[in-house]
């Protein structure tokens, strides 16, 4: 017998001694750790704060718990700057060790954080921003929206401007990431001819006077605009002032919303809006979180506040169904992928890039009284809608 085949049995053999060892099962996690990426200072501060509040609520109604297990949620505020942004996603995930990481109201800081924690094997679910890029090609069985992607609702404005007869349309949105998204998805729907648009300056720029005199000129049958937070309530105050809302109406998403009405006040009357989301919708889970924000806060709570409730119990289904065994990645994403929670926008599903599919409604505004405002659902534009990336996503 050669000394080579002599080998291969003696390691055979030794190898046959050696007990079978299992991998060791997934343990139970003793805390839930979520590290919440937010806006908490600066001028649009009231929409961190509004998300805060939701995720204290919805933490309030699991009893502080998911799956029996306590629940810690670490608050970060990203300044509104990408970079700030990123450097806080690092400190949740090297030095907190957090489970998941959420929030994120602004595109372009999502964008510069995304891959911190998707790189790692951690899950990320953004609570508010939908940038078309993670939909697509670089989707990531690591991130998932639960809000919308960015171009839905745009895609909503759009086709309710074509049942509304408009044949021309100018555009003003700020040149970032969403602003980008949000432009191009009203284009991809509406039928009618887009006569002008505008990228401002994001987020710096509040006077509009410029474009507003350029929309002047070109007398279209209706105007888009895309501004959140301030930049939305400088931009209806100013194309009010200069007389034009009178006779060009205004088309919007994301630039009216609970928090933004208590300053636009009137000047929101007898406009357009698209979104996923109202308070009015008649679904029990969102029955119960705007009665218990309005208890808690003596406030309606905003289309952020609650992706941000959803993205709480999202991740509470997830570690129930797993038992609390967070590290077992393939079963909290296969946990997250199924979506088994009361949504406040009722029946809630992803398509296979891990973003919403959902409906999306016609808006208004209207006086409750001579101070207070509210928003109501008044028509489905688009029922179960799919984001035009899902396609490019790789992804199973």
């Amino acid at each position: 017998m050669k000394f080579s085949t002599v080998l291969s049995l003696t390691s055979a053999l030794a190898l046959a001694a050696v007990p079978f060892v299992a991998q060791p099962a997934a343990a139970q996690a003793k805390k839930i750790k979520i590290g919440f990426v937010t806006t908490l200072s600066g001028p649009n501060a009231a929409i961190g704060v509004d998300m805060k509040n939701s995720v204290e609520l919805a933490l309030d109604h699991l009893g502080r718990k998911m799956g029996g297990i306590p629940v810690e949620v670490i608050y970060e505020d990203d300044e509104q700057k990408p970079e700030v942004g990123k450097q806080k996603t690092e400190k949740l995930m090297q030095r907190d060790k957090v489970d998941f990481v959420a929030g994120y109201i602004w595109s372009n800081v999502l964008l510069a954080s995304y891959k911190t924690v998707v790189d790692e094997k951690t899950y990320l679910i953004s609570a508010n921003a939908g940038p078309s890029p993670l939909a697509g090609e670089q989707c990531n069985p690591y991130f998932f929206a639960a809000s919308w992607q960015n171009d839905q609702n745009t895609m909503a404005a759009g086709e309710l401007l074509n049942q509304k007869g408009i044949k021309s349309l100018y555009i003003v949105a700020p040149n970032y990431a969403a602003g980008q998204d949000m432009a191009n998805g009203v284009k991809s729907t509406f039928k009618g001819q887009v006569v002008g648009q505008d990228m401002t300056k994001w987020p710096d720029q509040l006077d509009f006077s410029a474009e507003i005199s350029k929309i002047r000129a070109a007398k279209p049958g209706a105007v888009f605009v895309f501004f959140p937070g301030r930049a939305g309530v400088q931009f209806f105050q100013q194309y009010s002032q200069a007389g034009l809302k009178k006779d060009i109406p205004l088309y919007t998403t994301f630039t009216v919303d609970a928090i933004t009405l208590k300053l636009q006040k009137d000047l929101t009357l007898d406009t357009y809006q698209t979104l996923w989301w109202a308070p009015d919708l008649p679904y029990a889970a969102n029955q119960k979180f705007v009665g218990d924000f309005k208890k808690k806060h003596k406030d309606t709570p905003s289309f952020y506040g609650a992706q941000s409730y959803d993205t709480i119990n999202l991740i509470a289904s997830a570690v129930t169904a797993t038992k609390g065994k967070v590290s077992d990645k393939a079963a909290v994403g296969a946990a997250l992928k199924a979506a088994k929670f009361d949504s406040v926008r009722g029946p809630m599903k992803f398509g296979k890039n891990n973003f919403p599919i959902h409906n999306v409604y016609q808006q208004e505004v209207y006086k409750v009284s001579d101070t207070e405002y509210d928003i109501r659902t008044v028509s489905t534009v688009y029922t179960d809608l799919v984001d035009p990336y899902a396609a490019k996503c790789t992804m199973k």
